[in-house]
This record gives C-alpha cells, structure tokens and sequence, in this order.
C-alpha cells in the first residue's frame, strides 16, 4: 500500500498544496474505500479497504493543516521536528512561549473570554507567519534547518491554541 500521503493524494510533495484538490482526493478515496461497496467481499479485500480508509483519513488530516504538514515533510527528510535532542529554540521565542502560557493562566483564572479570544487572535496572527515563512523554506530555498526549528515554533503554537480553545469551552459550558 502507497505510504506517502503525497503520492496517496496525487499532490506534489511540497508545502504548498491545493487544500481543494486534497479534500477531493480524500473523499474519492474514503467513498472507494467505504464498508458498505465491500459486503459480499472477501475477508482480505474487507481488511484492505479499511486499511485504506484508515491511511487516508491519517494522510488527510496531516497534511490538512501547516503544522504536521511541515512536520511529515521533515521526517520523509528524516528530520524528526520533535526529538527530544531538538529542544533548542532561540530565548525570544521561549520568552514569547512563558507570556503565551502564563497570559492563558490569567485569563482561564479570571474566566475571561475575551482575553483568551485576543489572545488565540495574536497566536493565529504569529502561526499564518510562521506559515508563510514555512513556504519560502520549504518550496522555495529547502532549507530544512531553518524549516525544523519554524516547525517546532508552530507546533507550539498550535497547542497552545488548542489549550486556549479548551479553556473557552469550559468557562462557557
């Protein structure tokens, strides 16, 4: 079976991808791969179409979204993003990264929606950088130092994001 989530999606292994076209890629699959065309089928044909199914819907949401694209890129370079030996990140980011996270604190304690709205509104701001930047590394100069320590940067991010919508729903709930 087609492991790269390129080739699975007929996409050009780069960063920049066409979102369109890999949705569409994606629900031609999963509608191939769907139990109900694989009733009167074979047990291996049965196990086939669910592992299909199960690698596009992996593949999919990789490459969906900037972050674990650009990290799935690294590691078909054999970069692994977040090794724990690939921890070093430069002081104004780890600066940045405590105000993010004790900013969250503040907000989450004094239940403040709109804080923590502002808050993910400057961390999408800083990620759609961050992405941009991950363009001109990868498609354009494929400077794969530069695009691990960016990547790292928006993993970050992006968790930090998740926590912060985490923390809206429970304030509001």
């Amino acid at each position: 079976m087609n492991e790269n989530y390129f080739e699975l999606f007929t996409l050009k292994q780069c960063f920049v991808i066409d979102l369109t076209a890999l949705e569409s890629h994606y629900r031609q699959i999963q509608s191939e791969a769907h139990p109900d065309r694989f009733v009167t089928a074979s047990s291996s044909e049965k196990l086939k179409s669910m592992q299909l199914a199960t690698l596009a819907n992996e593949a999919y949401q990789t490459l969906k979204k900037p972050a674990t694209r650009a990290k799935y890129l690294l590691t078909l370079n054999h970069i692994d993003a977040t090794q724990e030996t690939n921890t070093s990140m430069p002081a104004d980011f780890l600066m940045q990264q405590m105000e993010w996270r004790e900013a969250l604190e503040d907000y989450k304690v004094a239940k403040d929606v709109d804080g923590l709205e502002n808050l993910m509104k400057e961390m999408q701001q800083m990620a759609s950088a961050l992405t941009n930047e991950l363009n001109h590394l990868f498609d354009e100069k494929n400077d794969l130092t530069s695009a691990t320590a960016t990547t790292r940067k928006l993993i970050f991010i992006d968790k930090v994001c998740e926590d912060i919508h985490k923390a809206i729903t429970q304030i509001e709930d």
